[in-house]
């Protein structure tokens, strides 16, 4: 046995004095257990803070995915076409949520969010790519900027423009209104009947009762070249009527009519510069039972301008020119400055009784050349790419721009007909909105006279009301017209410009 000897030397050896007491085992082991349980709180703790903090960022973050997913499907951009997908909610409850009626055929919505696409030009030279066929890609390239002027090449194939001109010439050409050659100018100017007075007092009464009320004159009114009443005419007879309320006898009608004979005799001057032409033109259906050339040119003109079809098939005809040796057209304006007084044409049907006179309304004008005219033939734009536009700088030295017989060769720009090429050109500015604006003076354009060969152009114009929801109404008109029509037949077609105005 280990004697009480042998510890206190084991004591003495480790350098432990008398005084000390031993220290047991068993608190030492007692400290240890006790640290070590303290890191273990410690780490759990730690672990299930982390563990919180990592599924609230998670939940965070598929609340905020959810969020933006939900807000997206919801709204679409403006200007979208296609109409959103119901949810399962709204499809169960119908009453809450009523689907929005059906779309006309035919019908343009014209609400606050839509508008006219326009084109950007960019920089004059500038060249961007167009899809109008599945099997190659265009090449649009900016001509002018003042008017936006674009240059299509290979719009039509030279086969395609063969057959818009045979079928121009099966349909039979006329002669243009306005012809007028230089020995016959001022017998172009005179009006086609010198009319007295009491003549014109005596045809505009219809009931002959002696008195000239507002609906008399009205129905007279309707001339689109202003050679019978012209605006300025009827606005100084319907506001010597107004001083009149039961209406306007022979004397007062002669004073009411005379200060209008002198402002025309003012003008006179100006009448002078009428536009003329002369050429041969016919027009040709581009509906669904036309010549499928016509309705594929139809649908590139719709590709091109990316307007509504609905707003392209509405509008004029095709038309089709012939130029032949010495024809030309003096330059102008295809489309015609907006007027309170006045009414688009082509909305006409859906105007009221008080619009006393009509004017081409033509948003844009593809051009395409049919044929490559050997000598002359160009088609000029005067004043492209002025810095400013006055109608009277167009007088130079005595000579008028304007007249192309004369001054073709001082123009601007001028293109030479190519076969197959297209030229698009915007008439009116935009109004800030998306709207048809103000007519571009800059899209003065003519035809120079053919020296050699033959000119074939056909022109493709797009009508809009600068007032939409005039243009809104008609095209319900159309839609309406359209439904009564289906309901007569049954295979019937959708109405088109040509059938809703027979005098084209």
């Amino acid at each position: 046995m280990e004697t009480i000897q042998d510890r206190l030397q084991q004591q003495e050896d480790s350098g432990v004095s008398d005084d000390s007491p031993p220290l047991p085992f068993k608190p030492h082991l007692r400290s240890t257990r006790l640290t070590a349980q303290r890191s273990s709180v410690c780490s759990r703790a730690y672990f299930v803070v982390v563990m919180v903090f990592f599924h609230v960022y998670i939940l965070n973050v598929i609340a905020l995915l959810l969020y933006v997913h939900y807000n997206n499907g919801h709204s679409h951009p403006v200007g979208d076409d296609q109409p959103s997908t119901p949810s399962a909610s709204e499809s169960e409850s119908p009453s809450l949520h009523p689907s929005p009626p059906p779309r006309e055929p035919g019908v343009v919505e014209h609400s606050h969010s839509f508008r006219l696409h326009r084109i950007e030009g960019i920089r004059v030279g500038h060249v961007q790519p167009v899809s109008l066929v599945s099997d190659r890609t265009h090449k649009m390239k900016t001509l002018s900027l003042k008017p936006l002027l674009f240059e299509i090449p290979g719009f039509l194939s030279e086969e395609e423009c063969r057959v818009v001109v045979q079928l121009a010439q099966l349909k039979g050409l006329m002669e243009s209104q306005m012809t007028a050659g230089s020995q016959d100018q001022d017998e172009f100017n005179q009006p086609l009947f010198s009319l007295s007075t009491e003549e014109v007092f005596s045809l505009l009464d219809l009931n002959q009762d002696g008195l000239l009320q507002k609906q008399e004159i009205m129905s007279h009114s309707h001339s689109q070249d202003g050679t019978w009443l012209s605006p300025d005419h009827l606005r100084q007879i319907l506001t010597g009527l107004k001083v009149f309320s039961t209406g306007l006898n022979l004397e007062e009608f002669k004073r009411v009519y005379d200060v209008s004979q002198s402002t025309k005799q003012e003008q006179s001057e100006k009448l002078r510069s009428l536009f003329k032409q002369r050429s041969k033109h016919t027009w040709l259906h581009q509906g669904p039972e036309s010549h499928h050339v016509l309705q594929t040119l139809r649908s590139r003109v719709i590709s091109l301008t990316r307007l509504p079809t609905a707003l392209v098939e509405t509008s004029e005809p095709l038309q089709v020119f012939r130029y032949e040796l010495g024809d030309f057209s003096d330059a102008h304006h295809d489309s015609s400055s907006t007027r309170a007084e006045a009414a688009c044409a082509h909305t006409r049907l859906a105007e009221n009784a008080s619009i006393f006179t009509e004017v081409s309304c033509r948003y844009l004008t593809v051009l395409l050349f049919l044929s490559s005219a050997e000598e002359g033939g160009e088609t000029t734009f005067p004043v492209a790419d002025n810095r400013t536009y006055d109608e009277h700088a167009l007088i130079q030295d005595g000579v008028d721009l304007a007249d192309t017989r004369e001054t073709c060769e001082r123009g601007n720009l001028r293109i030479k007909p190519s076969v197959g090429t297209a030229l698009l050109f915007y008439n009116h500015l935009s109004d800030g909105q998306g709207w048809m604006g103000e007519l571009d003076e800059y899209s003065l354009h003519g035809d120079c006279p053919v020296k050699h060969g033959v000119k074939w152009v056909a022109h493709c114009w797009v009508n809009v009301d600068p007032d939409h929801q005039q243009q809104a109404r008609y095209q319900r008109l159309v839609a309406e017209r359209y439904q009564a029509k289906s309901g007569m037949d049954e295979h019937a077609q959708p109405l088109s410009h040509i059938d809703l105005h027979q005098d084209l």
